[in-house]
């Protein structure tokens, strides 16, 4: 079974991916999210203000929060230490994935063919991000890769908005998925967070059809 705090975060449905250039707009943003009905982030490592935006969501307690676009171990502990409760990463690195697992760290790494999916199965995990999603192929790719992975689940990310995301969902190996139509960086950056809980409502009145 997935840890906790990645099968709390699965049940959304929907993995807002964040990519946040100050850290002071984080508490924002959060509660642009609780409004919307989905209280959970995955904030990137694209920008320098991660760790600090991570450290303030994770003080809360009516918000997930999860490291993302995590390169390596160092970044993992640089999470871990500001509160981070999950790690994604965008491809599959042993070292991260070995350190992430020997420390009961909750690790989605990042997958895009049957070799690294393997990769996977002989670390014990149950959960995989398939990235980038569409540019490989979508959910036609998903299908046939996943086919022969009857225990593994997948979290596509890459490509994904409210013209497919359903019908990612629909599919029974897909719990979940990650996207940034939601949260885009000039979103955030402009304050335009009623917008953000605009979006984030659309996105979970999709995920309910499910």
């Amino acid at each position: 079974m997935p840890s906790d705090s990645l099968t709390q975060v699965l049940r959304h449905k929907i993995i807002p991916v964040v990519a946040i250039q100050d850290a002071a707009d984080a508490l924002s943003l959060a509660d642009a999210l609780i409004q919307g009905g989905l209280p959970c982030a995955e904030i990137t490592f694209r920008t320098a203000a991660a760790p600090e935006a991570i450290k303030a969501i994770a003080q809360r307690d009516d918000m997930l929060v999860g490291a993302g676009t995590v390169l390596s171990v160092d970044q993992v502990k640089q999470a871990m230490d500001a509160g981070a409760t999950f790690i994604v990463s965008p491809g599959f690195n042993p070292k991260v994935v070995a350190y992430c697992v020997e420390n009961h760290i909750a690790i989605t790494p990042g997958v895009s063919n049957p070799t690294d999916i393997e990769m996977g199965l002989e670390f014990g995990l149950e959960v995989l991000k398939f990235f980038p999603a569409e540019a490989f192929g979508g959910l036609k790719t998903l299908k046939a890769m996943s086919a022969p992975y009857t225990m593994m689940q997948f979290i596509p990310t890459g490509g994904i908005g409210p013209e497919n995301v359903l019908q990612y969902l629909k599919h029974p190996k897909v719990p979940a998925c990650g996207g940034s139509w939601m949260v885009k960086s000039d979103l955030i950056a402009e304050g335009q967070f009623e917008r953000i809980t605009e979006l984030t409502r659309e996105a979970v009145t999709i995920a309910a059809q499910v």
